[in-house]
């Protein structure tokens, strides 16, 4: 019976008839004797590739499938061949399912990476159809062992299995099965697919959704002349052989304070271009009006030199992170919510401070000086801890009359 089916469906294939309807009822009609046959069994269309010496099948699954279907089997205490991949990381389940729920509910587009699984090749049967188009059938009781993504699989187990359910039930979750028996290649193939590098803060921030925060240093990168060409995108770390003072991270910190006095808030509620227009405004005003950024900030990176980046970022703290997110915490108090501005006179009152790194400003908070620096020439160590940074943003506001006599406590304060 089997091989009258196939000869019905090759005959379908390679029969090209005039109505793609009537060919597309026949061939349904084929793959239904294979699913009606394997009706107590797990049945999924599959793609058959071979890869590092290895068949390997791609199918599609229903998110109520997942639970049953896949397993994880990560390390426990000191044992290594305990489990197929590493014990779980604490908390990333959840940033997974919050990433997924919040999508949801804004009514956005969401997207989880392939999962992949080994299985021993003996314990799954492939029917092959055509051009490495297959039935993969899966007998009940048989898992599939997560080779990577259990953090993942985990998260949909959790939500399908809990009042969330209704909201991914309808979807579908990619699985590559890797046909392998073999419990330590396995464990290689786990350690083979960790090897990928960590993605950069600045990476992510860069390729988020244009809103927020995200969206807003976007445009600053562009509207801020100090910015503009002077920003490292991509990576983590500054080059200043690039002419690239700061990062994607630096500015978005500085946003995220000076509109809401926390770092790491998204700001999604806020309009980015409003919000942009206003924070433009006032950077551009005040790194023109600072002396110490004048020269940087009137220059495209054509007309500046490596070693005058280097002497300002060596020089003055304005140059570095915790600059930004001291500056950060200054603006938002000079900032209008209900009109959505900057103090322009206070403005001026912090550019015409003494940002340089050797001063008093500084000194014992964000600065220390190194008794025995290895260069001389730059005998400064910058401490970069929030309790530094809000004593180094006390003293400025100590020092500009912002601290009422009420509340000039560094308890207060923090």
């Amino acid at each position: 019976m089997i091989i009258e089916c196939f000869l019905v469906f090759f005959s379908i294939m390679s029969d090209i008839a005039p109505h793609s309807s009537d060919l597309t009822q026949q061939l349904n009609q084929v793959l239904e004797y294979y699913f009606s046959e394997h009706y107590r069994e797990k049945c999924y269309l599959g793609l058959v590739f071979q890869q590092g010496k290895r068949k390997m099948v791609q199918i599609n699954v229903p998110a109520h499938d997942l639970p049953t279907l896949l397993q994880a089997k990560p390390s426990t205490g000191n044992d290594p061949d305990s489990g197929k991949n590493r014990p779980e990381v604490q908390g990333h389940t959840e940033e997974v399912k919050e990433y997924i729920l919040k999508r949801i509910k804004q009514d956005k587009p969401w997207i989880l990476g392939t999962l992949t699984a080994n299985i021993d090749p003996e314990k799954i049967k492939l029917i092959d159809l055509a051009r490495g188009l297959c039935l993969v059938i899966i007998g009940r009781g048989i898992k599939l062992d997560i080779t990577d993504g259990q953090h993942r699989k985990r998260a949909i187990h959790e939500l399908i299995t809990n009042s969330e359910g209704e909201l991914i039930g309808d979807n579908d979750f990619p699985i590559t099965l890797v046909l392998e028996g073999d419990f330590r290649q396995c464990q290689t193939d786990f350690r083979d697919m960790a090897q990928t590098r960590p993605l950069d803060k600045s990476l992510l921030l860069s390729f988020g959704e244009f809103e927020g925060r995200v969206g807003i240093t976007k445009n600053l990168l562009y509207q801020v002349s100090m910015f503009d060409g002077k920003t490292e995108a991509i990576k983590d770390q500054t080059s200043l052989k690039k002419k690239l003072i700061y990062t994607f991270n630096y500015v978005a910190k500085l946003v995220s304070l000076a509109f809401d006095n926390d770092i790491s808030s998204d700001l999604t509620e806020i309009s980015v271009e409003e919000s942009s227009e206003a924070l433009s405004k006032c950077l551009n005003q005040f790194f023109h009006e600072c002396s110490q950024t004048r020269e940087i900030a009137e220059n495209s990176t054509d007309k500046l030199t490596v070693d005058q980046l280097t002497q300002f970022q060596t020089s003055c703290i304005l140059g570095r992170s915790v600059g930004l997110e001291i500056l950060g915490y200054l603006l938002h108090d000079i900032y209008d919510e209900n009109n959505n501005s900057f103090d322009s006179a206070k403005i001026s009152l912090l550019a015409g401070l003494d940002w340089a790194t050797g001063s008093d400003l500084w000194s014992g908070n964000v600065v220390r000086i190194d008794p025995n620096p290895k260069k001389p020439a730059n005998p400064y160590r910058i401490s970069a801890t929030m309790n530094m940074v809000k004593l180094a943003v006390y003293n400025v506001k100590n020092r500009l009359g912002w601290v009422e006599k009420s509340t000039s406590s560094m308890l207060d304060f923090q």
